[in-house]
């Protein structure tokens, strides 16, 4: 029996994440609030955390340095953290903090379930979904006709 801590103050959120990872093997344990999240560790020893990078006053950041603190300390076992981003530059949030890897919202099961397999399986899982499109070298100025492009002689 697996025991992942699904961590948001959004119920859809925590219904949509619960959909993809809830199954017959797997234990889902709810959290609300981040400052809920740590005690939860402590007593159920979890095989991952899910928590969502907004969450009231403490957000998945603190929340994610919080158990790499305690952890750090020996207070707590070290338990994967898949944080849920809002946006892109939110990545720098996720590394900073420790966490094993993270999706980019919108959430989608597919997603959700490479995801969690990989981090359930001892790996990490760095959403690339959303990776910006690397700039093309430009050839010459559009529009202009033959001989314009890059290496023409100038006339």
């Amino acid at each position: 029996m697996r025991t992942i801590v699904v961590a948001s103050d959004a119920p859809s959120v925590r219904a949509e994440v619960t959909a993809v990872v809830g199954e017959s093997d797997t234990d889902v344990i709810e959290v609300h609030r981040g400052h809920a999240v740590a005690p939860v560790v402590a007593e159920h020893t979890p095989d991952l955390v899910v928590v969502d990078l907004q969450m009231g006053s403490m957000g998945g950041m603190a929340v994610c340095l919080e158990l790499r603190l305690e952890e750090s300390c020996g207070n707590l076992p070290h338990v994967p953290v898949l944080m849920l981003l809002d946006r892109r530059p939110d990545v720098f949030l996720a590394k900073r903090s420790g966490a094993e890897g993270w999706v980019i919202k919108p959430l989608d099961p597919i997603r959700l379930r490479r995801a969690t397999a990989a981090l359930l399986g001892g790996g990490t899982y760095f959403d690339e979904s959303f990776q910006p499109v690397t700039e093309l070298t430009p050839v010459g100025p559009i529009g202009l006709g033959a001989g314009a492009g890059a290496g023409a002689e100038p006339a």
